[in-house]
């Protein structure tokens, strides 16, 4: 029984390797998610059905009911689910993660004889409670700051302090505990509830331009905290997936600190918030003009290169499909069109590349911010299509503002620009953004959907 258990782990751990590959690219993503997917299955089924134990029918029953009520309910969820709340649910489902392996954690302290146990095991059924506990309240909040029930940056006096007293406090109860082989409750759940406690102070103070960070790093966690589980049930499958999930979050968070400007060590230790210095906020920054869909249109007709930069506001509108028409119509007019893809644009990573491959748009036409940002000098018009602090101006020039220093879309070199956006409230950041004042901005207001399909009508009509 157990060879033919460890070959279907070792097929379940081939095809999270395979499915991951996969997720590289929108072609493919559908594939490698349902690749994964059935490779979990098969690891559910042979743990659930292959083992050396002897376990009661009602067991069995129980986790039938729980499996089916699981699928029911994560089935519902995902074809209900709208594409502008998809970091919301990644960031849900994420926080569960972190709760299975708690629950784990306890109830293997419960069955363990502590005195007895070796400190590695009692160290690892720890580790899972306190990296669970962190990433479920953790998750929470930043779901709660995404659909908007929680207050963007709710600031916290002698925030750092209060959090390396926390997390100090963790350690060493934790090694306590270890150390002295010592069987108390009243100390596991001390530890249970500081560290539910420092999730929910490590994310509260920090502002929405670095969700996206946030979202990425508990998201590692998850995955660290599922490969602990493997370890203490030796469990292969779940060693491997958590480490492909935990290595995969780390290389991401890397990432999305280098395009934000952050290190690592200040994401952890939360040394960055939204708030900015008065000056930041209040100088003047000057007039606005505003068009028309009509003589928007009548500028990319006209253009040799036009380049959008899609945001949320993109999202929210729903407008992915028609502004896939407005660029297959100014292709046919012998338009040059890209897509500026920022790394953080949305609220996730890769919420715009996501996006936009749902209306069938031409990957090779997404352009990463990198190899974007010498292009736009050439460009004839940029239209800004609900983005908002990716391209702002005082990334470079506000030393005072939160986003200083953040890799941006150089659109302000573009000779024209086009910024779609409902009305002149400020963007995630809660900061204003210089591009509006800009000379050669005009603002078309409106929603992104009725606007772009305005001008698709206009450009037909030329």
């Amino acid at each position: 029984m157990s060879v033919i258990l460890s070959i279907i782990y070792l097929i379940a751990a081939v095809t999270f390797i395979v499915g991951l590959k996969k997720l590289g690219h929108p072609d493919s993503a559908k594939s490698g998610n349902l690749i994964a997917a059935i490779g979990m299955g098969l690891a559910i089924l042979g743990t659930i059905f292959i083992h050396d134990l002897q376990v009661p029918t009602i067991i069995y029953v129980l986790i039938g009911i729980a499996i089916l009520l699981g699928t029911v309910i994560g089935w519902l969820i995902a074809i209900k689910v709208e594409m502008t709340k998809m970091p919301e649910l990644v960031s849900l489902f994420n926080g569960f993660g972190g709760a299975s392996a708690t629950l784990i954690g306890i109830v293997e302290f419960g069955n363990s004889d502590i005195k007895t146990t070796s400190a590695t095991i009692v160290a690892t059924i720890l580790s899972a409670i306190v990296i669970g506990a962190i990433t479920f309240s953790g998750s929470l909040v930043a779901w709660g700051k995404l659909n908007g029930s929680v207050k963007s940056v709710i600031k916290i006096p002698s925030y750092n302090i209060i959090n390396n007293i926390v997390i100090i406090g963790i350690i060493a109860l934790s090694t306590y505990l270890v150390v002295l082989n010592i069987d108390s409750s009243i100390l596991l759940y001390t530890i249970l509830f500081a560290g539910l406690l420092y999730g929910v102070l490590f994310v509260l103070p920090i502002g929405g331009a670095d969700m996206p960070v946030v979202i990425s790093l508990l998201n590692s966690l998850t995955g660290i905290a599922a490969a602990i589980t493997g370890v203490l049930y030796d469990n292969m499958v779940m060693l491997v997936g958590g480490i492909l999930v935990g290595s995969a979050g780390i290389i991401l968070t890397v990432a999305m600190c280098r395009a934000m400007n952050r290190t690592l060590f200040s994401v952890i230790f939360g040394s960055f918030t939204a708030s900015a210095g008065p000056e930041g906020t209040n100088k003047a920054l000057g007039s606005i003009k505003s068009t028309t869909a009509s003589d928007s249109a009548i500028m990319m007709n006209y253009a040799s290169n036009v380049i959008i930069v899609p945001g949320y506001g993109l999202a929210v509108a729903q407008a992915q499909h028609v502004i896939h028409e407005l660029e297959e119509l100014l292709t046919n007019k012998g338009v040059n069109v890209k897509y500026a893809i920022h790394p953080v644009a949305g609220r996730m990573p890769g919420h715009m590349n996501v996006l936009l491959a749902e209306s069938n748009v031409d990957y090779g036409l997404l352009v990463e911010m990198d190899d974007i940002n010498p292009q736009f000098s050439n460009a004839d018009v940029v239209l800004v299509v609900g983005a908002n602090d990716v391209v702002n101006p005082a990334a470079h020039n506000d030393p005072l503002s939160p986003i200083y220093g953040m890799p941006i879309l150089d659109v302000e070199n573009a000779k024209h620009i086009v910024v779609n956006k409902r009305s002149m409230k400020a963007g995630y950041a809660g900061i204003e953004n210089e591009l509006f004042y800009n000379a050669k901005t005009a603002m078309l207001f409106g929603d992104a959907k009725k606007v772009i399909t305005d001008l698709v009508a206009e450009i037909k009509n030329m």
